[in-house]
């Protein structure tokens, strides 16, 4: 049966196929991993049955969804209530008939946006539910798409304006084109910063950290730490939205991003 095959693993779905894919590029790059058991496929189908997605308010207009219980890598897509259109921040494997419906209810998404590959997910699946909303990726990880489809809009620079006061800025490092968004209305008009893992929120949320591979601990070199702060650094933000449940920077983030970035690169300099 053709089916667009989900790697249980990333989360990544495929182009249609009639059988599983014999092998997931994303996985077996070193960035990620192949599962302990060898590579393994669902389907949206069979990920409608044994999960669901919750929506969790985390400050006025912004929203997240969590699918319950965790799938592939577990990451939180956000939700931002915009005036111009209601913006899609991430992705995750499922999409199903109730999340739509309470989607809509918030009104519905204008488009989507994705930090870098591992949150590509059910992206074309997402964007088909809500009418072919535009799906917003940096060209510099088209490489990576699984699933090829016109709603995929490949944009070049270093910043993309989705609405008024809502911004993507590529700061690469994790993948040359990760990227997070500005959301100059969040935190109560003080700037939030959604940022998947270009920069991830630690346990001690007093910090955040930059990394090449998280599941292999590959750092990043200096270099690449600094152009990640110096592409943040002329947008104002006091909070950080980190790509999964509670990893939030609460007040004082700017600062947080550049007392971490001075910590980290003292520590891999010796």
């Amino acid at each position: 049966m053709i089916n667009n095959y989900i790697c249980i693993t990333c989360g990544v779905q495929f182009a249609a196929t009639d059988e599983p894919p014999a092998h997931c590029p994303i996985c077996e790059d070193e960035r990620q991993y192949v599962h302990p058991d060898g590579q393994r496929w669902t389907t949206l189908a069979a990920l409608r049955e044994t999960h669901h997605n919750e929506l969790t308010e985390w400050e006025p207009g912004l929203w997240g969804i969590q699918t319950v219980p965790k799938f592939a890598i577990g990451q939180r897509p956000l939700l931002i209530q915009a005036t111009g259109g209601n913006i899609l921040w991430d992705c995750h494997s499922l999409i199903d008939d109730a999340t739509v419906a309470a989607v809509e209810k918030l009104g519905g998404i204008s488009a989507i946006a994705i930090c870098h590959p591992h949150f590509y997910d059910s992206m074309v699946a997402w964007s088909h539910a809500f009418g072919g909303v535009p799906v917003y990726l940096p060209a510099a990880d088209q490489q990576w798409v699984m699933r090829s489809d016109p709603v995929l809009n490949f944009w070049e620079g270093d910043t993309l304006e989705l609405a008024d006061g809502i911004t993507v800025i590529r700061c690469g490092g994790h993948f040359p084109g990760s990227s997070v968004l500005h959301w100059a209305a969040g935190a109560e008009g003080r700037g939030a910063l959604l940022t998947g893992d270009t920069i991830t929120v630690v346990a001690d949320r007093r910090f955040v950290t930059f990394m090449y591979s998280y599941p292999n601990d590959i750092p990043l070199n200096a270099t690449a730490v600094n152009r990640i702060v110096a592409t943040v650094e002329p947008f104002q933000f006091d909070r950080i939205y980190g790509g999964w449940t509670d990893a939030i920077v609460q007040s004082g983030a700017k600062t947080a991003v550049l007392r971490s970035a001075e910590r980290y690169i003292k520590a891999i300099s010796g």
